[in-house]
């Protein structure tokens, strides 16, 4: 703000400056040309008079005697002004002259001559009293004034006196002014830059104090007020910020405390549930033991019972631990592992649920050694959410699983074909109790909180759980865990929108443990047969 307050004052300050200069210069050298031509005008013109005065009066009358009139008039005249100023005499025959009598013409200064233009002669020629121009003096090239004036010299007829003045002098003076100018602007902009600098800091130094103030608030420190001083504008500002930030703090604390409170609830309700819920489970179980021998309505009651305590106690689980993580008391047990191994444990024990879903999972595993060090329970959940989820939108079809690294980092990314999301959809995934279609049932559980815990499980590793959809297409999922303490990078490991051709070429199919038991089965049967 401070320097494009300056900058606009010093741009408007030059305008200015070069304006009004360029108008008093200019006035200036009206001013002076103006009175230094009347001078020249006056002066030319007595000396005009005096010379025909003086030719009317000799009784010069032989050739010899006018031209030594010619000489005394042109000695009268002499070669500087009663001013003092250089000036040069030309004395030039009349075109129309067609006397008998030859004088010999009066030239100061042989070059002078080309100054004489046909039009000035034309105009001594003519009607024109006492003509004169500008002009520029051939040798110096200063500028000048030539004035003309006819004169008759008794037998030899008419003549044409011209007199050349300098304006050099003139021009030093205009050229002195305009360098006074030029320095009185430069100095003149200087000073109102510096003005404006500090009139311009006194009124944003209250405004960059309250921007660090509020930097200092975005980042958590409450406390931090506006010092204020005076009574003007700036210290209204002031209290009135200071003022707000006393309101923001006290409703933040306010809020802190009443988010500490519900934390303690939930976990205080969590935990005081267990007890009860023990003992409901206990029953539940001998109900569900018995089952047989009730009657058909109560022996299903007795399933219904059972498996919504499961779910409850996942709930409750679920609850603890988001309010754990919540209070900052979540703890990390790293080690280095391998994810492929953790990818396939989890795949394996979600291929009864997926196959009574008629869906496939296969696991794609790119070239080369996926080792990095995190919790592995952690990221065991957080795989687990993201296979169930998928199976649980897969619509009868398949899902993927890619694995990959860098140097940086190991990725995992979970696709589905089924329903798929929405953009608006994708960015509310992860909040708590969120569901995309909260009308479609479930049909392996889940309390709303999975994914919810899944990211924050990534967020305590450094790493990022991210998704992706698009309607009729599927929905993918990428967690990217960090190898070394540099971090993930800004380029991702793989693409979160990955085509089952792009997992086909990724790398090797891992076949899965049951299938791998049954091939190796049916070949050690193969070759007993032959042994027999």
């Amino acid at each position: 703000m401070q320097l494009r307050v300056v900058t606009t004052v010093l741009v408007v300050g030059v305008a200015t400056v070069l304006v009004l200069g360029a108008f008093v210069l200019n006035q200036i050298r009206d001013g002076l040309v103006e009175t230094r031509v009347d001078r020249i005008l006056s002066e030319s013109a007595q000396d005009a008079v005096s010379a025909q005065n003086y030719v009317d009066a000799s009784t010069a009358a032989t050739p010899g005697d006018l031209q030594t009139l010619v000489r005394a008039v042109y000695e009268s005249l002499a070669l500087r002004s009663a001013g003092g100023d250089t000036r040069g005499l030309i004395l030039l025959k009349a075109p129309d002259n067609d006397s008998d009598v030859f004088l010999t013409p009066g030239v100061s200064d042989a070059s002078l001559v080309s100054v004489v233009t046909p039009e000035m002669r034309a105009a001594v020629e003519g009607d024109v009293t006492q003509p004169w121009q500008y002009t520029t003096l051939p040798d110096s090239g200063d500028p000048g004034v030539v004035v003309g004036s006819p004169i008759k010299l008794r037998d030899a007829g008419e003549y044409e006196l011209y007199f050349v003045y300098s304006l050099a002098d003139e021009q030093q003076t205009l050229g002195l002014i305009q360098q006074v100018l030029v320095f009185g602007g430069a100095v003149l902009i200087g000073l109102v830059l510096l003005q404006a600098w500090f009139v311009t800091a006194q009124a944003v130094r209250p405004v960059r104090q309250a921007a660090r103030v509020a930097s200092r608030l975005a980042d958590g420190l409450l406390s931090e007020r506006m010092s204020v001083s005076g009574a003007d504008e700036m210290a209204t500002l002031a209290t009135t910020f200071n003022e707000m930030a006393e309101s923001l703090q006290r409703q933040i604390t306010r809020m802190e405390e009443l988010s500490r409170v519900q934390r303690r609830f939930v976990s205080d309700v969590s935990h005081e549930l267990r007890t009860p819920l023990t003992t409901i489970r206990m029953a539940s179980d001998l109900l569900y033991d018995a089952r047989d021998g009730f009657a058909p309505e109560v022996a299903r009651s007795a399933e219904l019972l059972s498996a919504q305590i499961d779910r409850f106690e996942l709930l409750l689980s679920d609850l603890l631990e988001m309010s754990r993580i919540d209070a900052g008391a979540a703890q990390l047990e790293f080690e280095l592992t391998d994810v492929v191994d953790v990818v396939v444990d989890e795949v394996e024990a979600i291929r009864p649920a997926a196959a009574a879903l008629g869906v496939e999972v296969d696991v794609w595993v790119a070239k080369g050694t996926h080792v990095a060090t995190f919790d592995r329970p952690r990221v065991g959940r957080i795989i687990r959410n993201l296979l169930s989820n998928a199976v649980e939108h897969a619509q009868d079809g398949s899902v993927d699983v890619a694995v990959a690294s860098n140097g940086r980092g190991v990725a995992v990314v979970v696709r589905d074909y089924g329903v798929g999301l929405t953009p608006s959809q994708a960015e509310r995934v992860f909040d708590r109790f969120w569901r995309a279609d909260p009308a479609r049932a479930r049909t392996m559980g889940g309390t709303g909180l999975g994914l919810s815990i899944a990211r924050e499980d990534a967020l305590l590793h450094e790493g990022r759980l991210e998704a992706w959809g698009s309607p009729g297409e599927g929905a993918s999922f990428r967690l990217s865990l960090p190898r070394t303490s540099r971090g993930l990078g800004q380029r991702p490991v793989l693409p979160i929108a990955m085509r089952h051709e792009e997992f086909e070429a990724l790398g090797r199919r891992v076949q899965p443990r049951h299938a791998t038991a049954e091939v190796a089965q049916a070949s050690d049967d193969e070759a007993e047969g032959g042994r027999s």
